[in-house]
């Protein structure tokens, strides 16, 4: 059976830079940082006391005071940037066939740790485990974010979670696509949604002394490529896709921003937690994406880097790019997480927002910070300004813990 095509016909997010995603677009290309002092809770004895929070976030505002209190603050960012995407799309109300047969694949890395952490707080200081809300369970649980969105808007098609670390949200990106392709649902609501920001995830991450130190600038913190970088910025948010057949789409005049044309995915069977120093998990992905996108190196234009600002990341994921695309390449490089830090499990729904507006617009987001090139970096970085340039076909990469590889391919219809 001949593959169905692929499309993008709606677009959600919340993110340190914005809380739709018109706003999130107009921040990103102006450059601006969403990384401050961490608010959420006192930071003082941590060695990184920033991060990139959402900010004005009005939840009952959004989702509805009763709904808000039963769910943890993953999901309600997955379910706005959900509520957002699907308006976007503009389906037709009265389209029962549409609702039934489609489904959502939402990703997150950890799931619901603020109520995790709530919770055993609460537990502890009152002394009796008896209280536990009983919606315990079904906030903590990964994939909290789909069934909500599913239920909201009565898709009743293949409905659960993705996790694979910071590879989640485009993993559940490509398992959308491939339910789309094979002809088995009319359309996919995908992405993913985290919000982690809390004394015993940023803890962690300060335990394996994974994250930027500098207290001192928070906002250039997060300088992807740059030889001064020192570590990554802990993000929150959600971004969210509406893939579509495009034969659907077409037929009742939806707007379409782009055309998915494939992904490759691949693992590093090297280390929990490291990248492979010589990237040949990263090459694989890159690699099986331009073949199963069927396109030739020279036909990329754009590349979304996971780019987390790490020493070892940065360096591992440029050497994949030269030596997948040529050491003579041409193509733009920028990273996103500059602005708005590195949300973990949604990083991909985010950051594919962003490609595929990149895409529309034909504008290519900015690297922020970049000010001190790194010898072992040498591609285009896209330095501090946004650059008006043709985006014909666009990747969008996504690294997780774990070796856990996944690169998507955008581009305009063809």
């Amino acid at each position: 059976m001949d593959k169905r095509r692929v499309v993008v016909t709606g677009l959600g997010a919340v993110t340190p830079i914005g809380n739709s995603k018109d706003e999130f677009w107009r921040r990103l290309i102006a450059g601006e940082s969403g990384v401050g002092p961490i608010t959420a809770f006192d930071a003082t004895d941590f060695s990184t006391r920033f991060a990139a929070e959402v900010k004005d976030f009005d939840v009952e505002a959004r989702l509805g005071k009763r709904e808000a209190k039963r769910m943890d603050r993953f999901s309600h960012l997955g379910l706005a940037a959900a509520k957002e995407a699907i308006e976007d799309a503009q389906f037709p109300a009265d389209d029962a066939e549409l609702w039934r047969e489609s489904g959502v694949i939402m990703a997150t890395g950890i799931g619901g740790i603020l109520t995790f952490w709530q919770s055993s707080e609460k537990a502890n200081r009152d002394g009796t485990w008896s209280k536990v809300t009983p919606f315990f369970i079904p906030m903590l649980m990964a994939n909290a974010a789909s069934a909500q969105i599913s239920m909201q808007f009565k898709l009743r098609g293949p409905i659960f979670a993705v996790s694979s670390a910071c590879a989640s949200g485009n993993d559940a990106i490509v398992t959308a696509y491939n339910y789309i392709a094979n002809g088995e649902a009319p359309m996919m609501v995908a992405g993913g949604s985290e919000a982690t920001i809390s004394p015993l995830a940023v803890g962690g991450f300060c335990s394996m002394k994974a994250m930027s130190t500098r207290n001192d600038d928070p906002q250039r913190a997060s300088r992807p490529f740059d030889k001064e970088r020192d570590g990554f910025v802990l993000g929150e948010g959600a971004g969210v896709l509406i893939l579509e057949d495009y034969e659907h789409a077409k037929a009742r005049g939806a707007k379409i921003y782009c055309e998915m044309y494939g992904y490759g995915q691949s693992g590093d069977a090297y280390n929990i937690v490291a990248p492979d120093p010589e990237s040949e998990g990263v090459e694989l992905a890159l690699t099986r994406a331009l073949k199963r996108a069927n396109i030739q190196a020279n036909d990329v234009n754009y590349i979304n880097a996971h780019g987390t600002s790490t020493p070892l990341g940065d360096s591992a994921e440029s050497n994949a790019i030269l030596r997948v695309l040529g050491q003579d390449t041409k193509v733009a490089v920028s990273s996103t997480k500059s602005m708005h830090g590195h949300a973990l499990g949604a990083a991909g729904g985010i950051e594919g927002v962003a490609t595929v507006l990149a895409v529309q617009n034909d504008i290519m987001p900015p690297t922020i910070n970049y000010e001190n090139p790194d010898p072992d970096c040498v591609l285009d970085y896209v330095p501090n300004i946004a650059r008006k340039a043709p985006v014909d076909v666009a990747l969008s990469n996504s690294f997780g813990f774990g070796g856990h590889n996944s690169v998507l391919v955008f581009g305009k219809l063809r």
